[in-house]
């Protein structure tokens, strides 16, 4: 028998033999074939795939496509059961589109196209499928990183609801490119999509406990900002406690009231444009003068006029009232900058009035 033969025939026991209980992370048969024969490369993995029936190739075709990404030191472990000159095996990623280019040639159209019907339910399809499973938030600051192209590509992938969501998170004028783009889509090479759909499996799918984890804390900064403040605080000085790190990243997120005065003069202008002059009057009660002068400073003459003579007049406001005035001026910053519109950062470009 001649050595491809003897290789056919070792990977074709493994695949369907019951070897010992491997550690957590170690593949099984099948997936321990697929990833052999993607490592192998085209032209040798066709000659190994003549020696398989067509529902063994079934079997190793779907293993291939779900394989995902297969770390080095996996393949090391392959390499010393299979073939010695693997042993400086490296990373491999196994996809619907990798598995097609292989048996392209082996088998005719009808099997091929049958077979991959199959993948392509289970693999291509849940790779954009649990993509909308990631909060908008995340997904459309991830968007905003890449060529407008790119994003627009990615997309027209997702589901429609989701694709909705994500736009919705972006500003009107890169929302609009994006349509614009989305709307001139062509054919995308293969090859490109491989890449697209690749590196989409390794930000999200492979670090998606990642990236929850950052959506959580952001989530919770949401919240903690629109609690009283008397709540937020006592909620941050338990979590100091107990997980100080945690405490720490979530004042980092956190945007107050207090805060609204060390965002530049522009920003200020944005926001209070929006706000109705009696909700700031109420909201500047209580607060000393030089803090007032920055928020006054930000308003146009005719609503700075009303304002000071508001508050020289000095009527008795409830706490409940300039709390709810304040947290709705805060509330409002925070969306304007989840669209983009603004940056809630300590920038200047008017110098600081407070240290």
């Amino acid at each position: 028998m001649s050595s491809t033969a003897n290789a056919a025939a070792a990977a074709q026991s493994a695949s369907f033999s019951n070897p010992p209980s491997p550690p957590a992370r170690r593949l099984n048969g099948v997936q321990r074939v697929a990833a052999l024969l993607l490592s192998l490369g085209k032209t040798s993995s066709q000659k190994l795939l003549q020696h398989f029936d067509q529902e063994e190739i079934r079997m190793i075709t779907v293993s291939a496509a779900q394989l995902g990404t297969v770390a080095s030191e996996e393949l090391d472990r392959l390499a010393e059961e299979f073939i010695e000159q693997f042993s400086h095996g490296t990373t491999l990623y196994g996809s619907a589109n990798e598995v097609e280019k292989m048996l392209e040639g082996i088998l005719p159209d009808d099997q091929l196209s049958d077979i991959m019907s199959d993948v392509l339910g289970n693999s291509n399809r849940s790779i954009w499928d649990r993509l909308t499973t990631v909060s908008e938030t995340v997904f459309a600051n991830y968007l905003l990183k890449e060529h407008p192209q790119t994003a627009a590509l990615i997309l027209t992938k997702i589901k429609p609801a989701a694709a909705a969501k994500v736009l919705g998170q972006v500003n009107g004028e890169t929302r609009n490119q994006l349509v614009r783009r989305m709307l001139s889509i062509k054919a995308v090479v293969p090859e490109i999509m491989r890449d697209v759909e690749k590196t989409m499996h390794e930000d999200f799918m492979l670090n998606l406990s990642g990236t929850l984890e950052a959506d959580s804390h952001a989530r919770m900064a949401d919240i903690l900002n629109k609690m009283d403040r008397e709540h937020m605080e006592d909620a941050l000085d338990n979590l100091n406690v107990v997980k100080p790190k945690t405490a720490e990243l979530l004042k980092g997120l956190l945007f107050t009231f207090d805060d609204v005065i060390n965002l530049n003069a522009r920003t200020r202008m944005a926001i209070f444009d929006q706000i109705p002059t009696d909700r700031i009057v109420l909201a500047l009660k209580g607060t000393n003068a030089q803090f007032r002068e920055v928020i006054l400073s930000s308003l146009t003459s005719r609503a700075r006029r009303i304002a000071e003579h508001e508050l020289a007049a000095g009527e008795p406001a409830a706490q409940r009232d300039v709390l709810d005035a304040r947290s709705a001026i805060t509330n409002l910053a925070l969306e304007m900058a989840g669209r983009g519109e603004i940056e809630l950062n300590p920038k200047q470009d008017d110098g600081a009035f407070f240290a």
